[in-house]
Order: structure tokens, then C-alpha cells, then sequence
């Protein structure tokens, strides 16, 4: 059957959610904190997650974006979301190097002993000391 015949020239309802949440989650790669905060104050749920379970605050958190992810945090964003590979938002940001989007996650309450590997096991793999006093882990003792 051709979709495109059934189709037409316009979109179905969910070719249109589709479109609407690819540009969403593009938004929070790419930090455009105000698109992206118009839509979730009109709705959009702040903890939506993609195919691979990436929630807008994952992707912010990952690619360095912290007005994104204070915003995020700000309306309610949970710190601690899991993708589907087990992987933290503080985890991603430590494996990034982003110190200001750490700073904001281990702030806002974010567990730095969530997911796989977690946020201390990354900071431990690269000499991170300042996100290790930063995330509660001294003389490689985890504490909670």
C-alpha cells in the first residue's frame, strides 16, 4: 500500500507529534533554552524521553547546555532519569567535562551514584578530583 497516496499532501496527527518531538529534542541538544521552555510551558511534558530514552534534561546535560538544563531543573525535570542504556544525566555531563551543567545537577539533588557507569565511576576514570569533592567521593569512598 503507498502511504503517500493514503497520505496525501498533508500529515497525519502522528506524523506531526513525530515531527513536533524530533524538534524538540533537537532544541535540547542544541540549547535553545527559550523554543524549547514555550513548549513545555504549554504542555509539553518536561521528562519526555525519545527512542532511546533521552529525556530533553539528558540531552542538555550532554551537550554542555546549562540555561537549558537550569530551566529544565527549574520546572521540575527529573535529575536522576535513566536512558535506556542505564546512562545519567550527571554521568553524561562528567564524561563531557561540563562543569557548570554538573554543578547544576549535583545541586539540584542529582544521585552521583545513579546509573551505569555512574557519575563517580566516570570522574574517577578521568582524574576528575574537582567533580569527585564535587560529588561527595574523597580518597575513592563513596558516600550517600
Amino acid at each position: 500500500m503507498g502511504h503517500s497516496a493514503e497520505r496525501g499532501s498533508g500529515f497525519s496527527d502522528e506524523e506531526a507529534v513525530s515531527e513536533l518531538a524530533t524538534r524538540l529534542f533537537d532544541h535540547a541538544r542544541s540549547g535553545r533554552e527559550a523554543e524549547l521552555m514555550a513548549y513545555i510551558d504549554a504542555g509539553v511534558p518536561v521528562d519526555l524521553a525519545n527512542g532511546t530514552g533521552d529525556t530533553f534534561l539528558m540531552l542538555a546535560a550532554y551537550h554542555g547546555h546549562p540555561g537549558t538544563v537550569a530551566a529544565l531543573l527549574d520546572r521540575g525535570a527529573d535529575a536522576d532519569r535513566l536512558n535506556d542504556r542505564g546512562q545519567s544525566p550527571l554521568a553524561g555531563a562528567v564524561f563531557k567535562g561540563e562543569d557548570e551543567v554538573v554543578r547544576l545537577l549535583v545541586e539540584a539533588g542529582a544521585d552521583p551514584a545513579a546509573g551505569s557507569p555512574p557519575a563517580i565511576a566516570a570522574a574517577r576514570m578521568f582524574g576528575r578530583e574537582d567533580y569527585l569533592g564535587l560529588l561527595g567521593a574523597d580518597g575513592g569512598h563513596e558516600e550517600r
